[in-house]
């Protein structure tokens, strides 16, 4: 069985091909194109809903394209091979999922193929499902039927939410953040340094010069029964803590709006630790809150594994810290982690999510909804 996985929810613009035998539910990756328009974001510290829905429909018939022609196994595959479309119908930005949406079901009914519309959450859940010729990131092996229930961490720019999985095919929400993302707080902090969207890697390459006990940030709600997140109160504490030790940013940053400004090219060697410390303590608290919620949800639920998706999971930090927080907690569960070209937004994930979530749909009726959440 191969399935045609069509992503677009965001700036990016991807199709994948997976290969499936159905009897042992094995996925294999034969393909797997994106194209961004990033670098058109970059400057204005966040993405711009109608240039990259312009950029996706420059995009989108060429990634296929691609996708179908230049395989993993050299064997360029026809529409004829192709089983069924799966294709991200929601959350995401309204214009964006329209390009995908509609290139969909026009596929669908011109090859006369099943459709099959994905929640782009559940997406990021079963990249950890797609075998790959490259040594996984992942701390075991993929994950299979005797791994459940398990925990899953959803943790992006956009959302940080838990969700129960009794089994391969069953998602339930459990908590969310109530206010900013991971994602998103790693963002905007990197953006009250002047740097450019999006600022997650910037911080995380700062810190690994820095001292991550330096400075005590806020835990937002460390209740032990209390599983829901909140950010915002700590990009506050940190942007409070930048205009104390960095005065230069109180001046530039207003003037140049969101552009990179290279801060540390401005400080004197003092200033610069200080700089790296505050970035490092940072990570490590968004790192702690993000682990300690998850494992006092999975041990409540007493599950077998931890799965964790979405941008954020490319953190090399936060996969170290759940290793290490699971090798202490005797008996701990397994803990998955996809690779990082699978972390963020891709068309491979969304067929995985099709195949275990089958339900075809009538190419008429689906409809791009950006307001979808977890059912």
């Amino acid at each position: 069985m191969r399935i045609l996985g069509i992503e677009t929810s965001c700036d990016e613009t991807s199709a994948a091909v997976l290969e499936i035998d159905e009897k042992i539910n094995s996925l294999k990756l034969l393909s797997n194109v994106t194209a961004t328009s990033l670098n058109l974001h970059s400057k204005t510290g966040g993405i711009i809903p109608e240039i990259a829905a312009r950029e996706q429909l420059k995009y989108i018939l060429p990634v296929i394209d691609e996708a179908l022609k230049n395989t993993n196994d050299k064997k360029p595959i026809t529409n004829d091979q192709i089983d069924a479309i799966a294709v991200t119908y929601g959350p995401g930005l309204i214009g964006s999922l329209l390009v995908g949406v509609e290139t969909a079901k026009t596929l669908s009914l011109l090859w006369n193929k099943p459709l099959i519309p994905v929640n782009h959450l559940y997406g990021h859940i079963y990249a950890n499902f797609i075998k790959t010729d490259s040594s996984p990131l992942t701390l075991n092996a993929l994950p299979s039927p005797t791994d459940f229930p398990a925990i899953g961490l959803v943790v992006s720019g956009g959302h940080t939410d838990l969700v129960y999985m009794e089994n391969q095919t069953s998602i339930k929400w459990v908590a969310g953040t109530r206010d900013d993302a991971a994602g998103e707080c790693f963002d905007k902090c990197a953006r009250l340094l002047g740097y450019d969207y999006p600022g997650g890697p910037k911080i995380s390459e700062l810190a690994l010069k820095g001292n991550p006990n330096k400075f005590k940030l806020p835990h937002p709600l460390p209740e032990a029964d209390i599983y829901d997140f909140s950010f915002s109160g700590l990009k506050t504490a940190f942007f409070r803590s930048t205009q104390q030790y960095f005065p230069i940013l109180r001046n530039s940053t207003a003037k140049i709006g969101w552009q990179e400004i290279a801060i540390e090219n401005k400080l004197f060697d003092s200033d610069k630790q200080v700089l790296y410390d505050l970035c490092a303590s940072l990570q490590k608290t968004i790192v702690d809150v993000l682990v300690k919620k998850t494992f006092n949800l999975a041990f409540k639920m007493d599950v077998k594994s931890i799965i964790i998706g979405g941008g954020v999971s490319a953190n090399e930090l936060l996969i170290e810290t759940f290793k290490q927080y699971a090798i202490s907690h005797m008996p701990y569960p397994k803990i998955f982690a996809p690779q990082k070209f699978l972390s963020t937004d891709n068309g491979a994930m969304i067929a995985a999510a099709a195949y275990f979530n089958s339900k075809p749909i009538d190419p008429l009726k689906l409809e791009a909804n950006p307001e979808l959440y977890f059912d």
